[in-house]
């Protein structure tokens, strides 16, 4: 073994917020990505922005919330076409913030 395990540490919860750009309105992304996030056993939330993207919060285990950011990036609903997916504010949290994954008006 050895040091720096504090940041391969796989097991802590995590927060991080996102928003997706490109065909991603109007094609169930929001669905989707609720169904999945649930499926990943997270929580947090999304909707659509005014300038057409989607954006939100995921939290719950960092390696369930880094396999929700490859799907956020890569896949997405089947009609969407997504050019990028941005992250921010990524942090280690103590305990989650929402109760569920919810889809916001």
């Amino acid at each position: 073994g050895g040091g720096g395990a504090a940041m391969a540490d796989g097991d802590g919860l995590m927060s991080v917020d996102y928003e997706v750009h490109g065909k991603v309105q109007g094609v169930f992304f929001r669905k989707y990505t609720q169904a999945e996030a649930k499926k990943l056993g997270l929580v947090g939330w999304v909707q659509n922005t005014s300038h057409g993207t989607v954006q939100g919060q995921i939290q719950g285990p960092t390696a369930r919330v880094r396999e929700l950011q490859e799907w956020l990036r890569k896949i997405g609903s089947p009609q969407s076409r997504i050019s990028r997916a941005e992250f921010s504010n990524e942090k280690k949290i103590e305990a989650l913030d929402h109760k569920e994954f919810q889809i916001l008006k």
